[in-house]
């Protein structure tokens, strides 16, 4: 079975991952005298939950006010120009999944070069005949890996820990709030976007202030200027910890030393409490 950062993905979930970096129809943002000039047809339908993680819709420049949602033949069918100046629109827009050819034209071929400007291009499911070459290197980016094969001593008054670490989720949406809520009992948090306001219930519910960084079950909450809380983890004991970096399809629920989750959420403006659960 395959294996990313350091966790087993069985072929149904490596299946899915296919479906979600290169989807039958993908976006792309543009102006409306961009989709003018191009001859695209725009559509505003909303994307859903994986298509906003791949291609990080939330961070899409205003100005592209618009989106032409392709299929692989047609955007085949573009002349090349046109992909060109598309995918580049792409890289400006701050569109997520424009790989730059360098990077995988080793690993999919010399045909990348040739599908837009030779510099960057958009994944289809044509470039992925063998997912096994390029997803552990799309879903590892950036990410250190899960080390809960390290852990020597499960604490007991948290039995779900064991059972979530080193797991990805069913897709994107299951955040850092979820899933410690789901290590602390909550079941089923560990599949839903877990939004503020139930976080903020339960954590006010089921904790109290202080905590150690060395014990399970301490709390840690990261929260920005405002006071919103903005990420979530969940100690186990022997400076081991517990979280989930984000709600996408790549991010897994893996435990890093609390030095390590601490030093890769260090964020401007951000402060962290501590709040130890009441068992």
């Amino acid at each position: 079975m395959l294996t990313v950062l350091g966790i087993a993905v069985s072929p149904d979930l490596l299946d899915r991952w296919v479906d979600w970096l290169a989807p039958d129809e993908q976006p792309f943002f543009l102006t409306q005298n961009q989709a003018t000039a191009w001859q695209l047809g725009t559509d505003d339908r909303e994307p859903n939950r994986e298509d906003r993680d791949t291609y990080w819709i939330y961070a899409i420049d205003r100005k592209a006010a618009r989106t032409a949602w392709l299929s692989e033949a047609a955007y085949g069918e573009l002349p090349k120009a046109t992909r060109a100046t598309l995918v580049r629109a792409q890289v400006n827009y701050g569109r997520g999944s424009v790989p730059t050819v360098k990077r995988w034209v080793d690993v999919v071929g010399d045909g990348v070069r040739q599908q837009a400007d030779g510099h960057r291009f958009v994944w289809w499911k044509s470039l992925l005949r063998d997912p096994k070459a390029v997803l552990p290197g799309i879903v590892s980016k950036d990410l250190g890996p899960s080390r809960h094969a390290e852990v020597r001593h499960w604490p007991l008054q948290l039995p779900r820990v064991r059972e979530l670490a080193g797991t990805f989720a069913d897709g994107s949406g299951p955040n850092c709030f979820g899933t410690v809520m789901a290590a602390c009992g909550v079941e089923g948090a560990e599949h839903v976007w877990m939004v503020r306001e139930p976080f903020e219930e339960w954590l006010a519910a089921h904790t109290e202030r202080g905590g150690r960084d060395d014990v399970p079950g301490t709390v840690f909450v990261w929260r920005n200027a405002e006071g919103l809380v903005e990420h979530a983890g969940l100690t186990i004991g022997d400076g081991w910890m517990l979280h989930k970096p984000s709600q996408a399809w790549k991010s897994p629920r893996k435990v890093r030393t609390v030095a390590e989750v601490k030093r890769a959420t260090r964020t401007a403006g951000w402060r962290l409490e501590r709040h130890r659960v009441v068992m």
